[in-house]
């Protein structure tokens, strides 16, 4: 089977150079959020693991629109939820949310999640993507659906069956709520929320104009392979690269 031959994520020589780094690409991650429309109210988080201290993670002040996000506005939180830096507060669901699928997926860096229009349309039906295209071929095979919608997400128990229920995959449909994606780099988890949101309108637009085909099996396993973790880092860059020649006080 062929390859392809993509750049890889930068690596860094301290801690503090690498923590920048994804505070950066974090704060750009809402930005972009926001302007393809995916915040909505005051619903909605993207996570970045430190990578010093593990177990805590870098997450957005609730309340705070994503189109002002800074590196600065950022709040850093612990293991068990504590406000360890920033002013806050913290969305009680992004901790459950968060803090469980961070603390199964030791190999994640970055995990999004919002109610995005498309995304929780799909949802709805409770079921996963056809492969009726090669940007859904992505998730073929790497994305689950948690069926259990008990209301808004703030018991640990429920974070946990999250957590497992997505089990190694990068990807999760939460039943009548929304989409939930992780990634080793925070620019591959936005990346691959943008491409599930994409072919959860692809999938909404072909039914409503009839019935799609979908791609053998084989194809789509085979395709699936191709979209590997430089993928989902590289197809973010751009978009990085925009959101910063446009918006560069987000790095403030």
């Amino acid at each position: 089977m062929h390859t392809l031959d993509l750049p890889t994520p930068p690596t860094f020589l301290t801690h503090d150079e690498e923590r920048n780094h994804r505070k950066i690409r974090l704060a750009a991650a809402f930005r972009i959020f926001s302007r393809f429309g995916f915040d909505d109210g005051v619903t909605g988080h993207i996570t970045a693991r430190d990578p010093e201290y593990l177990d805590h993670l870098w997450v957005n002040p609730w309340g705070m629109s994503f189109s002002q996000i800074r590196v600065s506005d950022l709040c850093l939180i612990n293991g068990t939820g504590n406000l360890v830096e920033g002013i806050g507060p913290v969305n009680p669901a992004a901790i459950t949310i968060h803090a469980s699928v961070h603390d199964a997926r030791p190999d994640v860096v970055g995990v999004a999640h919002s109610h995005s229009l498309h995304g929780k349309t799909w949802s709805a039906f409770g079921r996963k993507l056809d492969p009726i295209t090669q940007d859904a071929c992505a998730f073929y095979e790497r994305h689950s659906v948690f069926e259990q919608y008990n209301g808004v997400v703030l018991d640990d128990g429920e974070g946990r069956s999250l957590a497992e229920n997505l089990g190694g995959n990068r990807a999760a449909i939460l039943k009548n709520h929304g989409m939930l994606t992780v990634g080793a780099t925070v620019d591959e988890a936005a990346w691959w929320f943008i491409a599930l949101e994409r072919s959860c309108q692809a999938q909404l637009l072909a039914l409503a104009a009839g019935q799609p085909d979908s791609i053998p099996a084989e194809t789509a396993r085979a395709v699936a392979a191709l979209y590997d973790q430089r993928a989902g880092w590289f197809n973010f860059q751009p978009i990085f690269a925009r959101i910063m020649q446009e918006q560069p006080d987000l790095a403030e």
